[in-house]
């Protein structure tokens, strides 16, 4: 590829519901371009940007992948992304490297649930919008009705450039609104003509709506709107760029990417409203200072590493987008999040998985930069001279949690490994062990996150791993008062054993876990065999007295005991103190404690009755709801639940809502058991130690 200045620059996101046909339009703008010699279709999974084995198996996009072009001078890096929910987080790490969205919508289908969340990514981040109206020439294409949609769910900013020849079997071409000409395809060539006569009041009038929002935003083209004159065609793109700029206005094209129809006229629309990488300027962070720091393409080279890929032939590929200056084959890079230098072996771009090196990058392009020792997704390269600092990405928390052990015996740290990798990669994917439960925990989107995640650590790295039952950290508790006796005697010829305690039990009410009170008067207990007292009730309640989980919110008090010269020891009181605890509990009314959840479920209105419905079911407490602070129609119901049931949360309230119902969870306390429920649990319990 020939060098670009950054104004020649174009970094567009593509995003769009699930089955909207997206990959299909970057590829068909990848042959439009030249990039490509040839594409598949989807039916038969050939797809150039889906190469992974698991999206050809699915079909669907699973990671996001850089797509580069040039386009009449002009240099386009599209970056293709998942449609479906789950991956939410490539969306989120290809917005971060992004100028503008190229939103995808299916003629048949119209507003979709990841239609909606990619339109509120935009708003959120005040990222420019344009409209592609896909699958014109399908069964059940309706441009028209799909446009109405739009125009309600997301208002008035909805603006046709261009509307179709023909619909479904008959879509034949476009007509470009501004300019009042058309294009139509036949036999697989592109020929400009006149407006056929039947489409000219509708195409009038869509150029009058045209005019009205080019001329809202300026008030010369405001005035000359009003007093009746015609805006000219640099006019016309000055002010819709200027809306579309601002978020006032979404220029929407139509057209076929199948049958690459009306491609080469969305390119010609990208390059013309679409903002240029040279206007870019983000808000980072002087490292040594701390104060914050405007950054404009012309200073000294900053760039952002967005996305991570561990490939186990290639090694790790980070995917860096240049925000200033320029980065050259061979340059130092100082990595400011991680404090370490780097010294990158080459530079490339990538077409699918075809890498094409690159010599030298600029401000506003996109790299990808192999086998880094420090870096990960988030840090921001920079010059030492100009430590600037990136906020880090923010991904979508994930919530289903699953308990992962390995198939085979043995492989704990090879199913360690080949997780901690994966979430390298991919930042929804945590990982953690449950040292009290002795399991590894996987967080994840859901289950067909989870389903990926498992084939890839089988593909990848050799393990396979099965599920079981998350670990649930009860606790054990009193609710009443108690004293008991504990005493420790032995005599087997020499020194034998001796170790005599009193204790009282009490429950705590000031949300302390544990309480030790020395009591003693007169020397009965040796002020030496103390600490081994207090000890022994630590250790004994650790273990539990119920059920095997830890004792909390417990008072005990030494008042009283006694010792024998020769045969008293620190081993012989700790027994005592805890024959003394194995009495007093059964008899101080213990109870088994739950931890409890603050749940923040948001869900459009017309959804807060099965929300609450379904916590009823779960045992949770509804505290209350509201309504969202930025979005209308949009309802926040909060409970609070047990974490037992908590399982499956996510799969249940996706399946509920239509995929419209995000939460989120945090700890809040540890609660009475239901009798039931506890009486359950320890019978589980006793048989799993039988």
């Amino acid at each position: 590829m020939k060098e670009y200045t950054s104004d020649k620059i174009r970094n567009v996101a593509v995003l769009s519901h699930d089955g909207a046909g997206k990959t299909a339009v970057v590829e068909s703008l990848l042959l439009a371009c030249g990039a490509v010699d040839a594409v598949g279709v989807g039916k038969d999974n050939k797809h150039i940007m889906d190469y992974e084995p698991e999206e050809i198996k699915r079909n669907v996009t699973i990671q996001l992948g850089i797509a580069p072009c040039e386009f009449e001078g002009y240099k386009l890096n599209f970056i293709d992304t998942p449609g479906y929910s789950e991956f939410c987080g490539e969306v989120r790490a290809a917005l971060r490297a992004s100028d503008g969205i190229l939103l995808v919508v299916s003629a048949e289908s119209g507003v979709e649930m990841d239609t909606e969340r990619a339109w509120d990514y935009g708003v959120e981040l005040k990222l420019p919008r344009m409209l592609y109206i896909n699958k014109m020439d399908t069964e059940h294409a309706d441009f028209f009705g799909c446009l109405e949609k739009l125009r309600a769910v997301f208002g008035k900013s909805i603006m046709p450039l261009q509307i179709p020849i023909g619909e479904g079997n008959d879509f034949r071409g476009i007509i470009d609104v501004c300019k009042m000409i058309a294009w139509e395809w036949k036999d697989g060539t592109c020929e400009e003509i006149k407006v056929p006569p039947e489409y000219m009041a509708k195409a009038r009038e869509v150029r009058e709506m045209c005019m009205e929002a080019a001329a809202e935003g300026d008030d010369d083209l405001l005035e000359k709107y009003l007093d009746g004159k015609e805006l000219t065609i640099e006019e016309l793109r000055q002010g819709l760029r200027q809306g579309m700029l601002t978020g006032r206005v979404c220029p929407v094209m139509c057209g076929s990417a199948n049958s690459h129809i009306g491609t080469t006229e969305l390119l010609r629309r990208i390059i013309v409203y679409m903002p240029d990488a040279s206007q870019k300027v983000m808000m980072g962070e002087d490292k040594k200072s701390g104060e914050p720091i405007m950054v404009y393409p012309n200073k000294p080279f900053t760039g952002f590493v967005f996305k991570t890929l561990i490939d186990p032939f290639a090694g790790k590929l980070s995917y860096i987008r240049i925000f200033s200056g320029t980065l050259k084959e061979g340059d130092k890079l100082y990595d400011v999040t991680q404090d370490k230098e780097e010294k990158p072996s080459k530079l490339f771009t990538l077409v699918g998985k075809e890498q094409v090196p690159v010599t030298e990058a600029i401000a506003g392009d996109i790299v990808v930069v192999p086998k880094l020792q420090f870096a990960h997704t988030g840090d921001t390269f920079a010059t030492e001279d100009f430590p600037v600092i990136y906020d880090p990405i923010r991904f979508p928390n994930p919530l289903h949690m699953v308990a992962m052990v390995p198939d085979k015996k043995g492989e704990e740290e090879k199913l360690m490994n080949a997780l901690s990798r994966i979430s390298e990669e991919d930042p929804t994917c945590q990982v953690d062990k449950s040292v009290e439960g002795k399991q590894i925990i996987v967080h994840c989107m859901g289950d067909v996150h989870l389903d990926h995640i498992m084939n890839k650590m089988e593909r990848k790295y050799g393990v396979k791993a099965k599920l079981e039952d998350i670990y649930i950290p009860y606790r054990e508790t009193i609710k009443g008062k108690a004293s008991a006796e504990g005493k420790h005697k032995k005599q087997s010829g020499g020194h034998g054993q001796f170790g005599h305690v009193f204790l009282d039990l009490e429950p705590l009410t000031d949300g302390e876990d544990f309480e030790f009170v020395d009591a003693i008067f007169g020397g009965a207990v040796p002020r030496q065999y103390i600490p081994a007292v207090e000890k022994g009730v630590k250790e004994t309640l650790e273990k539990g007295l119920i059920a095997g989980f830890p004792m909390i919110h417990i008072k005990v008090t030494l008042k009283d005991g006694s010792y024998h010269p020769v045969d008293s020891s620190e081993m012989a009181f700790k027994v005592a103190a805890a024959l003394a605890l194995k009495k007093g509990i059964p008899e101080a009314k213990p109870i088994l404690l739950e931890p409890i959840y603050n749940v923040d479920v948001v869900v459009p209105e017309e959804y807060m009755g099965d929300v609450m419905g379904d916590f009823s079911s779960r045992r949770g407490r509804i505290l209350g709801m509201e309504h969202h602070r930025n979005r209308k129609g949009i309802i926040v119901v909060k409970a609070q639940v047990p974490m037992a049931e908590m399982k499956g949360y996510v799969t249940v309230l996706r399946s509920m809502t239509q995929g419209k119902g995000t939460f989120n969870m945090e700890f809040f306390s540890y609660e009475e058991v239901p009798k039931k429920n506890a009486d359950e649990i320890i019978a589980a319990r006793e048989d799993k130690n039988e």
